[in-house]
């Protein structure tokens, strides 16, 4: 690994930057969008059953779009019960971003918010340490795997605190991938960061059989579009490089060889398909429900 490449994570506002580009270039949000509207209620159907309060944890809540689409179909399927959602998120600028967001949201107001300012792992901690244990409906995880240490730990944990008919889901990229393909090639090539690793579906769904945890999987296409990494300067596809690698401005300090041989890679089928003269990467999810 060349010397001046260093992790994307080194560099927070190059990393919301990429991370912004990465969303308006792909259909991650869509995606998520059509399994909120076609496969959640059925799984959120009875997690409610005879409580006259349905209590949801949101770890790594971000800025909580994602979130608002899941209470609505709560309150959807549970009219008028109230809502207790707590959400473990991070980052202060997050927090504030879905405060924002709730704040001019109108239809929430059988919903309370509690926000804190925390890690998964720093989360689990607290509870265990002050004995606050409590038990929750509904919990998910969406795209936050990646940034913790001890997964099975963490899976373990939060299975511990379903309630009755209660459902964890988690969203991550599907081990059927380009993603899958890309770190598994390229990993030990590119700058390493202690705050994130590599983990799909398929890692997932060994971690659970071991653990002898039962869930349900479904994957759903999504793609990113990156033509523009294709072209030489051009800022856009900088940035997708960068959020493809995980790695500050690669485009100026990978080594030549190295860029040529994952611009190769990233034009085969197995990474990309090819349409209209663009290329798409294939950014597959998976959705993990895991039972109590």
């Amino acid at each position: 690994m060349a010397s001046s490449m260093r992790s994307l994570f080194s560099d927070h506002s190059r990393y919301v930057e990429s991370f912004r580009r990465f969303l308006s270039s792909s259909t991650e949000h869509q995606c998520m969008q059509e399994f909120m509207d076609q496969k959640l209620p059925g799984i959120i159907a009875r997690i409610g059953d005879t409580k006259s309060e349905i209590k949801i944890l949101s770890i790594g809540g971000g800025a909580g779009e994602i979130d608002l689409q899941i209470l609505s179909k709560v309150q959807a399927q549970y009219p008028g019960i109230h809502i207790n959602n707590e959400v473990v998120e991070p980052s202060g600028e997050q927090i504030a971003k879905y405060k924002e967001l709730v704040a001019k949201t109108s239809n929430l107001e059988n919903i309370k918010f509690v926000w804190h300012k925390e890690t998964s792992s720093e989360y689990q901690n607290r509870i265990i340490e002050k004995k606050e244990i409590q038990k929750w409906d509904f919990i998910h995880m969406i795209q936050m795997l990646y940034y913790v240490k001890d997964i099975p730990a963490t899976l373990k944990f939060f299975h511990s605190l379903l309630a009755t008919n209660a459902k964890i889901l988690i969203i991550l990229v599907s081990g059927t991938s380009g993603w899958d393909k890309l770190w598994k090639k390229y990993q030990s090539r590119l700058p390493q960061y202690d705050l994130c690793q590599y983990v799909t579906s398929s890692d997932l769904s060994q971690m659970l059989d071991k653990l002898g945890i039962k869930y349900e999987c479904y994957d759903l296409l999504s793609t990113m579009d990156i033509s523009d990494c294709f072209i030489d300067g051009n800022e856009n596809g900088d940035l997708l490089w960068d959020f493809l690698t995980e790695t500050c401005n690669f485009t100026k300090t990978a080594p030549l060889d190295l860029k040529a041989e994952i611009m190769k890679d990233l034009q085969k089928p197995e990474f990309s398909i090819k349409k209209e003269g663009k290329v798409f990467f294939n950014n597959s999810l998976s959705f993990i429900v895991v039972e109590a």
